[in-house]
């Protein structure tokens, strides 16, 4: 795509002078005497620079630069005086001037400053797009909210995401409480920055602190070098803190610093290390209840729950049960050959009343698997509870939580269909309906072996 450019000056020569040379270089350009007229044009199309002459009558290039900001706060202006000062290259600054040059001007350097401010104009363009399309795979416009209680939650998870605030995610398991923290992240002024996550249920506490704050060399038996932690690797980014109620008093304590100070000592270490972080921590358990027990550190609770957001479990917010399997199941159809075309009444009334307590992992699970077996052209009940070799009937298990179960029949069938195919993974992928990378992947989370 051409540049186009913009020039602005009182002086119709120098503005002809100015359209000559830069078409020369490749550019669309459209040059402009009125201030008004440049500000109009400027508000209606889409322009990638602007040269703008900083003494004119009427409205100056300060004033130009200043009306400019609020139509378009990213657009690069370079300002051209003859009469260039440090009060005005100041001023000019402070109003998100890209730079300024002195007239008269060499035209190679000037075109070396255009060639600049073009390419920071095109660099802030993709920035926007790339921020655009990580919000809309994982900010709160990727997340399904149908239900006016899911909405509400989105309303906060974007003003949240406008401040440095901590925030405590709270809800059942497989509510969705990390996707909500990677849009809190995304939708901030740190996208730029990592996004880095921890489970701190699934470490032990003397490997949890070392994961957190690091070590140095010879902190403790292995510790061959040293080695940053996550909260120096999410500097200028944002630290999810997964199941924080599982962990130690001692921990909380340690951690409760962190997070006031800012500051990190790496185990082992005397030196504190001062970094830009956020914080974002979630828990499935109920906080206020493990600080009055005395589990939890009450100071602690009260740092990271600056901004609390509740995740609803799916059982009350019937709302979104079918708009968040339509979304699964259009994901997990993507490479179905052949294609599904969704699924049978059956199964959307056992869709709609079933109380899902696993929420919605439990609903995604059985969406993969009803895509994985399903016979025909369409999801039936019978894909989602199967009366496999291994499942006993209907009836069977019937204390057994629901998720079990269904993997359980699921497991049956693909090992029914591999003995059938004579242990081809190829001729069972075609008999199941998938492709042999899908069938290996649900081999591999059941534990079949062939």
């Amino acid at each position: 795509m051409t540049p186009r450019i913009a020039v602005l000056d009182d002086e119709p020569r120098l503005v002809a002078i100015l359209e000559m040379v830069l078409r020369r270089s490749g550019h669309e350009v459209e040059g402009f005497t009125a201030p008004e007229a440049a500000l109009a044009s400027l508000a209606e199309r889409r322009f990638d620079l602007l040269l703008c002459d900083l003494k004119m009558p009427g409205l100056d290039g300060l004033a130009v630069l200043e009306r400019l900001r609020a139509l378009d706060t990213e657009l690069p202006v370079v300002l051209m005086t003859a009469h260039a000062t440090i009060q005005t290259a100041v001023a000019a600054l402070r109003l998100g001037a890209f730079d300024y040059v002195e007239k008269p001007f060499d035209n190679d350097a000037l075109l070396a400053l255009v060639a600049r401010a073009l390419d920071h104009s095109r660099l802030a363009r993709e920035n926007r797009y790339l921020r655009a399309e990580l919000a809309s795979r994982h900010g709160t416009a990727a997340i399904v909210a149908e239900s006016e209680a899911m909405r509400r939650v989105l309303d906060v998870v974007r003003r949240a995401a406008k401040s440095e605030a901590t925030v405590l995610v709270s809800g059942e398991s497989g509510t969705g409480k990390e996707l909500v923290a990677r849009a809190v992240h995304v939708q901030s002024d740190r996208v730029g920055g990592p996004f880095v996550a921890v489970n701190c249920k699934a470490l032990a506490k003397g490997v949890l602190e070392s994961e957190l704050f690091g070590h140095e060399r010879g902190a403790f038996t292995g510790a061959e070098r040293a080695r940053a932690g996550l909260f120096e690797r999410a500097q200028g980014g944002t630290l999810f803190l997964d199941e924080i109620g599982e962990t130690s008093p001692d921990f909380q304590a340690k951690l409760l610093r962190v997070l006031q100070e800012k500051q990190v000592t790496r185990v082992g270490g005397s030196e504190e290390r001062a970094l830009d972080f956020r914080v974002v921590a979630a828990t499935n358990r109920d906080l206020k209840r493990e600080v009055e027990a005395g589990s939890f550190r009450e100071d602690l609770y009260f740092r990271l729950a600056v901004i609390p957001i509740h995740l609803p479990p799916l059982r009350e917010r019937r709302a979104d049960v079918l708009a968040l399997a339509r979304h699964f199941f259009v994901r997990a159809a993507a490479e179905r050959r052949p294609p599904l075309a969704g699924w049978s009444p059956e199964v959307e009334a056992f869709l709609l009343g079933h109380a899902w307590p696993g929420n919605a992992r439990e609903l995604e699970n059985a969406l993969e698997r009803g895509v994985a077996l399903a016979r025909g052209p369409r999801i039936e009940l019978e894909d989602l509870l199967l009366d496999g070799p291994e499942g006993g009937g209907a009836g069977a298990g019937a204390d057994e939580p629901l998720a079990g179960w269904l993997d359980r029949q699921a497991a049956g069938r693909i090992r029914a269909v591999l003995a059938e195919s004579g242990g081809s993974r190829a001729e069972a992928a075609r008999r199941l309906g998938v492709d042999r990378t899908t069938l290996w992947r649900w081999m591999q989370r059941l534990g079949i072996v062939d």
